[in-house]
């Protein structure tokens, strides 16, 4: 290796203080000379935050003003602490330390531990998931595998919030949270749990925090000696912080204010978590006295990326809205972010292949381009369109689709249904290849409709209901496909995707792309209904997938592109619209245009709007009688049961819900009903909500066509549905009493 190879692997050292300084801009340099007292760095993405913060440090190390062993650098991930330190040796500012906030608390556990306690630490373990079913299994609380994880991760978000069991329910039920199972149940395995780790001398990592914070509340000598080592203390991405972490780190600090934070509201995507923002945004108020700096320069993206990004959260609402940060990219201009309409989701993943291999071929690496998505269950459109055309590809943060769990195990049954299904009673009554796969999934967890919650249970019921859709395209490309035809059609893609691939296009949830950066990013099903999610109700939970989208969109560099479908499968119903996020950003998208639905994407959603119009000029429809047979509009069958009837389809025919428009029409009807202090379904049935949300009516005369609406109901909510089928906001006292 030459002299210069060397060099540019392993730049060398600032020579001097002032060097260190170097190459900051004013915001960066100020952050990196404020040595003193409490600083806080609102920093947007992209914005050289960790740069900032590296330099802040090494200034002072080689200015004699901070002694390397006394500073603290604390984020929340192995990777970030390892960029921290790798930058700091960079800028000679050797032995500082820079850790997770569980790595540094368990060091100092260790080293205390015989001396608080007596004897040695207990073992840590790993995964809690095992002790958590041997803690239901003690309680006979009978979970499966996606039960056990959610039950898990309630009780992880209870530690860190130090919430104990006898508080859990109402802890839960103040947070808002999806709770997956009874609360008093999962407070008895909260427990159960603790009992459990107590008996086998374990502990969890949680309890690494809990434990160094006990330490350190109840032996002051103890924590006077970490002061004494400590005096500094750097936290990076301060939104994140817990309720426990923020306890942990007012104990190090004990009565001084040497504290750097820095972090940015608009990023804080894990609330699920027990993470909050309320640190950084109450920061000023717990230190009158702090240095603020605003670092807004963008050197990520382009202007066109920000743009679109600045747009996002100018329409957000909200504590964290209100402290949003306007980027100002320092880039050159670039390409305007691409806005792609699909027909249907395959074909949308099949548009976004074909553009990759386009890059690809144009001499883009494929390291440098991503797929981002809301859900796992969403990869395997991605995958699976990507290797038709021979694109290499990596998932991160997730398992292939065909290597979870819950597929391998829909697999053998389908397997074993395609071997013996004329001896299995499941599939007597299903006449075709869709209703034969309901019918065998129906065994492993699928439902007509998903579960509560966006936990472990809803990931696992949305592979499964990936495999009802492909099951459902298989068929309507191959008309008499037997299940034996869809067997080796899953054997085909398992193989092809099993194979070795190289680095490549990186695909990942938003979630998991937190943190990274690409060249060319593609938003896919940006759609309502999967952003903002179904089960995102509240406000805020509505505002997180704004941010969350915000993250989204920042992670691209040069090139966005931003795609979503306007049904699920080939030949649906055109019925979904572009998330409620992009009104009035993306081309041709006014505030009303955003408002109303599928718009103008032509084809069948213009004839469809052709028809409604006609509609509007006809007298209203009678209810449909015994002389004129009910007949599925899917499959064309006689309908004869009152639920299918309403829904005009049959029970097990393919669906095309908006379930957006669903949920929203629920809430509604929760209030109506509050109101009128009647049950919900004297307003309208669940059937009828979702024969509604599956017609999305325009005029009177469509939602008049809809068993379950008669004259009455239309004259007392007739305004109001239809004003939530266009996607407008209605008041609680909009309709009637």
């Amino acid at each position: 290796m030459t002299a210069a190879t060397h060099s540019s692997l392993f730049p060398q050292a600032p020579d001097s203080a002032d060097a260190v300084l170097e190459g900051l801009d004013p915001e960066q340099r100020e952050v990196a000379t404020a040595l003193r007292g409490p600083v806080c760095v609102l920093a947007g993405a992209g914005t050289g935050k960790t740069r900032a913060i590296t330099h802040r440090i090494a200034y002072g190390v080689r200015a004699g003003i901070l002694q390397p062993s006394s500073v603290l650098a604390v984020t929340f991930t192995n990777r970030a602490a390892g960029e921290m330190r790798g930058r700091l040796r960079q800028l000679g500012a050797q032995g500082v330390q820079a850790r997770t906030f569980h790595s540094a608390a368990l060091r100092q556990l260790q080293y205390f531990w015989p001396k608080a306690i007596g004897g040695s630490l207990p073992r840590l373990v790993d995964r809690k998931i095992q002790l958590v079913a041997d803690a239901a299994a003690a309680c006979r609380i009978r979970l499966d595998r996606g039960e056990l994880r959610d039950a898990t991760a309630e009780i992880e978000w209870s530690k860190v919030t130090q919430t104990v069991p006898a508080d859990y329910a109402l802890a839960a039920a103040k947070a808002g949270r999806e709770i997956p199972r009874d609360p008093a149940e999962i407070a008895q395995l909260y427990a159960a749990y603790e009992d459990v780790k107590r008996a086998r001398a374990v502990i969890d990592f949680e309890d690494v925090l809990l434990l160094t914070v006990a330490v350190l509340q109840d032996r002051h000598d103890i924590a006077e000696q970490v002061r004494a080592q400590y005096q500094h203390f750097v936290v990076d991405e301060y939104q994140d912080v817990s309720p426990l972490q923020q306890r942990l780190l007012e104990l190090w600090l004990g009565e001084r204010d040497d504290l750097c934070v820095v972090g940015d509201a608009s990023q804080t995507i894990y609330s699920f978590t027990g993470a909050t923002p309320d640190h950084l945004l109450d920061f000023r108020t717990r230190h009158p006295g702090a240095t603020v700096v605003k670092l807004v320069r963008d050197y990520r993206s382009t202007p066109q990326v920000v743009h679109l990004a600045n747009g996002l959260l100018a329409q957000a609402r909200g504590r964290a809205a209100d402290h949003r940060l306007e980027l100002v990219s320092q880039r050159a201009p670039g390409p305007e972010p691409a806005y792609s309409e699909y027909p249907d989701e395959p074909a949308e993943a099949e548009g976004a292949a074909r553009r990759i291999r386009e890059l690809l071929a144009a001499g883009v690496p494929a390291a440098e381009i991503a797929v981002l998505f809301r859900t796992n269950a969403q990869s395997e459109t991605y995958e699976q369109a990507l290797a038709d055309l021979g694109v290499p590809y990596q998932l991160r943060g997730a398992e292939r689709f065909f290597d979870r769990p819950e597929v391998r195990k829909a697999g053998v049954a389908l397997r074993g249904a395609a071997r013996f299904g004329g001896n299995d009673a499941l599939l007597e009554d299903a006449v075709d290849l869709p209703s034969q796969v309901r019918a065998v999934l129906s065994g492993e967890g699928w439902t007509n409709q998903p579960p509560a919650g966006s936990g472990a249970v809803r990931e696992r019921w949305e592979s499964l209901a990936a495999l009802v859709a492909l099951a459902q395209d298989f068929s309507a490309a191959q008309p008499g496909a037997t299940l034996a035809d869809l067997v080796a059609e899953l054997d085909e893609r398992v193989s092809a995707q099993h194979a070795p691939t190289v680095q490549g296009v990186t695909l990942a949830s938003l979630h998991s792309a937190k943190g990274l950066e690409w060249d060319v990013v593609f938003l896919v099903g940006v759609a309502e209904g999967m952003m903002p999610i179904t089960y995102a109700r509240t406000d805020e939970q509505i505002e997180e997938e704004r941010r969350l989208l915000y993250v989204g969109v920042t992670r691209a560099r040069e090139r966005l592109h931003v795609s979503w479908a306007l049904s699920r499968s080939p030949g649906g119903r055109p019925n979904r619209r572009p998330s409620r996020f992009l009104d009035g950003l993306r081309p041709g998208s006014g505030a009303a245009a955003g408002r109303a639905g599928v718009g103008g994407a032509g084809g069948a959603g213009g004839i469809e709007r052709g028809f409604a119009g006609a509609a509007a000029l006809a007298p209203v429809a009678p209810r449909r009688t015994q002389r004129s047979p009910a007949r599925c509009r899917v499959c064309g069958r006689t309908l004869t049961d009152a639920g299918e009837m309403k829904l005009m389809r049959c029970e097990d025919c393919p669906s095309d819900m908006d379930e957006g428009l669903y949920e929203r029409l629920r809430d509604w009807r929760a209030v109506q009903a509050r109101r009128s202090g009647q049950p919900a379904y004297c307003v309208f049935t669940d059937k009828t909500l979702m024969a509604i949300a599956e017609t999305v009516p325009e005029e009177e005369g469509e939602l008049a066509r809809i068993p379950g609406v008669g004259v009455r109901k239309l004259n007392r909510y007739g305004a109001d549905v239809l004003a939530i089928c266009a996607g407008h906001d209605v008041a609680e006292g909009d309709a009637e009493d």
